[in-house]
């Protein structure tokens, strides 16, 4: 297992790439989570922490604190919000006493992190009786393209499978429910956040260029590991830019989301 479990790079580019999908996943994340004007929210593995202060406009009356591992996101992180804070630790032993928030909130992070079971019966840990959790995770194969995009395909397997090599867990989104009645969570509810792009939306070609921006940010990695070779990471990347411009082109996916509580 690597050491460095997160696929994704914190290099400027890698960054860019992370807002724009925040900007594009936010609102309906910010629609599934229910939340109280004056609740004390955690905030799980807060990246450039956009979605933490939006968080916070929505418990003006409460607190939002976001932990986050990497010094890089943290320095990037914004500070002019009141009523949020940052801390620097690590999800599977996190620096907060037992039963101290009411929500906690966690997104992309698991598929990331050593065992998932651990931090999840860290959130468990921290939450209050009876608080809440809302989960939004990846399962990365739930997607399809039209027209078929077999090289993209073949890549985006062996980038599932380099996440694995990693420690980390790319198709951890279908397991949500299995991982939480294993931590003794209640009141399970499972539920979909379709993603539908196709050409004559804007949020197409942003989409497009997410999923180039995975490839090239694992390119390194992918040829390390023996995955794939320049010529198969080229041939994905030069296909998916095509996609683009196919005026009959659409892509489905979903990611998953659970709630549950303690």
């Amino acid at each position: 297992m690597s050491d460095n479990i997160y696929i994704h790079g914190t290099e400027g580019n890698e960054q860019q790439r992370l807002a724009t999908l925040n900007n594009m996943t936010n609102k309906s994340f910010l629609n599934f989570i229910r939340l109280r004007k004056t609740d004390s929210v955690l905030e799980v593995g807060s990246g450039l922490g956009l979605l933490a202060k939006e968080v916070a406009l929505m418990v003006p009356e409460g607190k939002v604190t976001g932990l986050e591992k990497s010094d890089e996101q943290l320095k990037s992180c914004p500070a002019s919000v009141p009523n949020l804070v940052f801390v620097k630790g690590d999800a599977h032993n996190m620096p907060f006493e037992d039963n101290s928030f009411n929500v906690v909130y966690c997104r992309y992070i698991l598929e990331h992190v050593i065992s998932p079971l651990k931090v999840l019966n860290e959130v468990r840990r921290v939450l209050v009786n009876g608080g809440s959790l809302f989960i939004q995770e990846n399962n990365i194969l739930a997607i399809e393209m039209y027209p078929e995009c077999p090289h993209f395909k073949k890549a985006w397997q062996k980038f599932a499978l380099l996440q694995y090599e990693l420690g980390g867990d790319a198709l951890i989104g279908k397991k949500l429910y299995s991982l939480l009645k294993k931590c003794g969570f209640k009141k399970i509810e499972l539920s979909p956040a379709p993603e539908f792009h196709y050409y004559d939306l804007e949020t197409f070609k942003p989409w497009v260029e997410n999923l180039i921006g995975n490839i090239e940010g694992a390119s390194k990695k992918l040829l390390e590991y023996k995955l794939l070779t320049e010529e198969e990471i080229k041939e994905a990347i030069n296909e998916l830019q095509n996609f683009i411009t196919l005026d009959n082109a659409s892509t489905y996916f979903y990611w998953n989301r659970a709630f549950a509580r303690k």
